[in-house]
């Protein structure tokens, strides 16, 4: 009975291990394509974990937020990050592991001096960049933003701004650094006017609702294995 029970059990983890896992990102500053291969430190934290779960078959795609957001939710076997972890979203997926901490700021350009913004209140008059689909996106419809100008990415978003078509993007100092250089500009024409407080957020990858339990806690036993063992430096 107990070589039975062994087989059983080494049979259902070689399944676990067959599967073939499809991980989405959108271009970030900690998620980007670099000689054609998507790479980033989130990036290299999910697939160092999946490895250490002994996941063999694994693609990683980088998409528009709203398309990767979109496969998360329907499809099987999906891992999506950086994900932040909200009310809204906690039964809507299934949580593998806590990548980062990030923090939002309100940007405009420094040479709008029409753009004055002291507070949450005062930034509601403005057009704000978003992404769809995106946590930025769903806190400022929350508290009552009636003027967002939406985008399918970073770079349509940012190019907005810097083109006058909106007053305001939400940005975190990271990404707000990595654009600069990608469009070749000076960080100096950009100045936070408001931090986001409220939106501080935990980013995770997390897989689409209809994936196995098992394959599930077999990647969160893989990551907390890598950070147990100091093999993971924290993501900034």
């Amino acid at each position: 009975m107990r070589v039975v029970f062994a087989l059983v059990l080494v049979f259902a983890t070689a399944v676990v291990q067959a599967q073939a896992i499809q991980a989405v990102t959108e271009d970030t500053a900690y998620t980007y394509l670099e000689h054609g291969r998507v790479s980033g430190p989130a990036t290299e934290h999910v697939r160092a974990a999946l490895t250490r779960a002994g996941f063999s078959d694994v693609r990683i795609d980088l998409y528009p937020w709203a398309r990767a957001y979109a496969m998360a939710e329907s499809q099987p076997n999906v891992l999506i990050y950086l994900i932040a972890r909200t009310p809204e979203r906690e039964d809507r997926f299934k949580w593998a592991g806590e990548l980062m901490r990030i923090n939002y700021h309100l940007y405009k350009l420094t040479a709008r001096e029409d753009v004055v913004v002291d507070s949450l209140d005062a930034a509601r008059r403005y057009r704000v960049g978003v992404m769809r689909s995106d946590v930025r996106q769903q806190y400022l419809q929350r508290n009552g933003f009636a003027h967002l100008v939406e985008s399918s990415g970073n770079d349509a978003n940012f190019q907005k701004l810097l083109a006058g078509r909106v007053d305001l993007v939400p940005l975190p100092r990271g990404d707000a650094a990595r654009l600069c250089r990608k469009f070749g500009i000076d960080c100096a024409t950009l100045t936070p006017v408001l931090a986001l407080d409220a939106l501080t957020v935990d980013l995770y990858m997390a897989f689409s609702p209809s994936t196995d339990d098992a394959v599930v806690e077999r990647l969160r036993r893989g990551y907390a294995a890598l950070k147990a063992e100091g093999h993971l430096v924290d993501i900034d």
